[in-house]
């Protein structure tokens, strides 16, 4: 009864069961290892004591930023020089938005520096400028945003001055130096500026490292592959037991045939005789011109 399951059709119906089913089940552990991953690194970041309150270093020695150095405090050494405004910015559920500084080291590259926040629109704002010769700051070490980071806008055309994302990759094209892949938040902001003192900008944990929409994200992929892949299951069974179903069907004679189709081939269908129109020329007919008025037969 299941020898259909050996015809070429079916055999393109079997392949893509065969294929699809370990794929599903493939993918959907995939996510769980993400979740999971994401659960373990949000428990030992718990565990670990806030990166600010760990000794400052030099920023050299921190770099690259991982989530080890992520939000550890770093010491940068030299001058400030341009400055740019990051619109788009909340903090405290108020908009606003960052002033930037690009802080020039004696390595020639150049360290973005979150100065702080101040509140209302960058356009035509007035800030506090930058403290002049030489400085040294210690920051909270961030790195450097990406399109999926909070507050980021990637699609451009802002006015001179403003940027839409703190990255390297952005800013250099914009300056005529090299800058360092990271960049610090000043954990007591300085004063000035047309809304008063500005407030210091908080590090944000690193990317991955909490349960945040992202991990409920992976959890949910989870259950979407798993099932599908039952769902691929279901339907192949489906499939099966309405051929075979079909097939017996025609092997016990259950198949209704069409009444209306003729019983052979070159055979006419029935006429109904109520409908069926008199011979004019009958010799049953009393008119026929065989007889004579009186119905009998002409010699």
């Amino acid at each position: 009864m299941y020898r259909f399951l050996l015809t070429p059709r079916w055999w393109g119906i079997n392949l893509f069961v065969v294929l699809a089913i370990p794929f599903c089940v493939f993918m959907g552990t995939w996510q769980l290892g993400r979740f999971e991953d994401r659960v373990q690194s949000h428990e030992q970041a718990e565990k670990q004591p806030d990166p600010s309150t760990r000794a400052a270093k030099p920023l050299d020695e921190l770099l690259p930023v991982d989530k080890v150095t992520s939000g550890r405090p770093a010491v940068a050494t030299g001058t400030y020089a341009d400055q740019f405004l990051v619109p788009g910015r909340k903090l405290d559920d108020r908009q606003g938005f960052y002033v930037l500084n690009m802080l020039r080291t004696d390595s020639g590259k150049a360290l973005p520096v979150v100065r702080g926040w101040l509140p209302g629109s960058a356009t035509g704002a007035r800030v506090p400028a930058a403290p002049e010769g030489e400085v040294t700051v210690t920051g909270d070490l961030q790195a450097s945003e990406n399109s999926r980071s909070d507050g980021v806008n990637a699609r451009g055309g802002l006015p001179k001055g403003q940027i839409g994302m703190i990255s390297a990759a952005t800013l250099v094209n914009i300056v005529p130096y090299d800058v360092y892949d990271a960049w610090v938040t000043l954990p007591e902001a300085e004063e000035g500026g047309t809304g008063g003192a500005m407030k210091p900008v908080p590090a944000s944990a690193p990317e991955g490292s909490g349960l945040d929409l992202k991990a409920f994200q992976n959890l949910g992929y989870t259950g979407e592959w798993f099932v599908f892949a039952g769902f691929v299951l279901f339907m192949w069974f489906r499939l099966v037991r309405r051929e075979a179903e079909a097939l017996r069907d025609i092997e016990l004679g259950l198949v209704p045939e069409d009444p209306a189709a003729p019983e052979g081939p070159g055979t006419p269908a029935p006429e109904d005789p109520a409908t069926a129109p008199e011979d004019p020329a009958s010799p049953e007919d009393p008119a026929s011109p065989d007889r004579d008025a009186a119905g009998t037969p002409a010699r």
